[in-house]
């Protein structure tokens, strides 16, 4: 199918109108607006002066938790844990549930509250039912003593499970049927074609291949998916022939294999980031400087089996002790991949990302939610923390992403954040360390700011040019088309 976008603009050329021509999912053209174009039977779509800009990417989404998330309880903007539980109460006192039924929120970040969470608290609130409330940033869980049995801990003294025992009950809590949460995640990936988004990197922890094969087989057709593959299914992945960057077949191109996925460390807010410094209130103690979950001598091994059977790494590390060590193992194993997230580091370690292959895999929108416990919990280190600036002066690639539901899956908010390092109406946040527009959608885009002819036609038709629009205007981007291929997954044009 032949498709002529007439009268379109291109963001580093603002004043020019132009013409694209796409065929076969391809863009063949880029000519001037009004030009003779041979496409016999094409489909001619006018843009009206409107921008065209590559497709976006969000390349850190936990898909399964961001499309279950907007059916979960909202304690984000609570502001202690006594507000929490009286959220729980209120929820169980509206909402009648069923004998045995969970209550599960989400969104909680009690870095800074005033009070400590405990079962106890949550008791008083939630009564026989169990609950189970999700943190922020997805490391840490908090249950009341209903839950903690029914998830194996009745013993618990706090109700507050870190790291790998939340992981395990995150993944409990995703049994839902196959076909409700396929229209759930149907639903999100609408949503995020609607926003300009034409692909994502999910690093969902569960076995990713068949739930996507199935819903594009279903007719899920809104996004392209690149999944993640967990240390748990290193070996299933390679008895099934995966490799990073291989198509799977039957998906029309959709659905491709992704990166090794290991988290070494944990997260700012649950205090467990490994770190050089120990963090306030807890020094002297066993965790003082957070979690290092998968030291070296068990992530050098790991890596170098993923190399081996073709998939590249990808490996969790906040921290800035745990981005020396994860540098460290790029280096032995000789291998390029990713650092995902990189939120703290040092000096030192800026130059290794570029000098090691080693992208950089950020989530800009953290910086705001997180900039108050930064000043807190990594006082005096806070110019390199979410070092945007300090890593494109390095030379380092930058991808960016939401870490969804962490951060809502919204390339824009994302780009918003890095150039202007601010929301809110609060003074920008490190301001020596945001990005241009530049190099914020070159970051979403996999590298492109305008579309190129030879380029598949993955685009998002906009109506702000958004390299000079503001980051009120960034956030809220109106996006009056999405295509994948030529085609149209979200189009209000008419």
């Amino acid at each position: 199918m032949s498709l002529v976008l007439r009268d379109a603009r291109l963001a580093e050329a603002p004043d020019a109108r132009i013409d694209v021509v796409v065929d076969d999912g391809v863009i063949q053209a880029i000519v001037p607006h009004g030009s003779e174009v041979k496409t016999p039977g094409a489909q001619y779509v006018e843009l009206d002066g409107r921008f065209v800009i590559p497709g976006l990417w969000d390349n850190h989404v936990h898909f399964n938790q961001w499309a279950m998330a907007a059916r979960r309880l909202d304690v984000s903007a609570a502001s202690s844990a006594a507000e929490t539980a009286r959220l729980v109460g209120d929820r169980l006192e509206r909402k009648r549930l069923a004998p045995g039924e969970a209550l599960v929120g989400f969104g909680f970040r009690d870095g800074l509250w005033p009070d400590a969470p405990s079962r106890e608290l949550l008791d008083r609130n939630s009564g026989v039912h169990p609950v189970v409330l999700i943190s922020a940033d997805l490391h840490c869980c908090w249950l009341n003593s209903a839950a903690l049995a029914e998830h194996g801990h009745p013993e618990h003294p706090t109700g507050l499970l870190r790291e790998n025992d939340c992981f395990a009950v995150t993944r409990a809590l995703a049994t839902v049927t196959d076909a409700e949460l396929d229209s759930w995640v149907a639903e999100a990936a609408r949503a995020a074609a609607a926003r300009g988004v034409v692909g994502v990197v999910d690093m969902e922890m569960a076995w990713n291949l068949a739930p996507w094969q199935r819903r594009i087989a279903g007719g899920g057709r809104s996004l392209r998916v690149e999944f993640g593959v967990y240390t748990q299914h290193l070996e299933r992945a390679h008895a099934e022939g995966l490799r990073t960057g291989n198509i799977v077949d039957g998906t029309d191109g959709l659905l491709v294999v992704g990166p090794y996925k290991v988290i070494t460390d944990g997260s700012l807010n649950t205090r467990t980031a490994y770190c050089f410094d120990e963090y306030p209130g807890l020094e002297g103690t066993g965790e003082a400087h957070g979690l290092l979950t998968v030291p070296p001598e068990q992530l050098v091994p790991l890596m170098r089996r993923a190399v081996q059977i073709g998939l590249r790494p990808a490996v969790h590390a906040i921290g800035d002790h745990a981005n020396r060590l994860a540098l460290d193992a790029f280096e032995t194993v000789g291998c390029a991949g990713s650092i995902e997230h990189a939120q703290l580091l040092t000096e030192q370690d800026l130059s290794r990302f570029a000098t090691l292959g080693v992208t950089a895999s950020v989530q800009p929108e953290h910086a705001m939610d997180d900039r108050d416990v930064t000043d807190v919990f990594w006082a005096g280190r806070t110019g390199l923390a979410f070092a945007l600036a300090s890593l494109v002066e390095a030379q380092a690639t930058l991808s960016f992403g939401s870490d969804a539901p962490v951060a809502p899956l919204d390339p824009w908010l994302t780009m918003a954040a890095a150039v202007s390092r601010s929301r809110d109406g609060r003074e920008p946040w490190h301001p020596e360390q945001a990005l241009s527009a530049q190099a914020a959608l070159a970051a979403s885009t996999r590298g492109r700011v305008v579309p190129t002819p030879g380029d598949t036609a993955d685009l998002a038709v906009i109506e702000e040019n958004p390299l000079v629009a503001s980051a009120d205007v960034l956030r809220r981007m109106p996006v009056a088309a999405t295509l994948l291929a030529g085609r149209f997954t979200h189009n209000t044009l008419g």
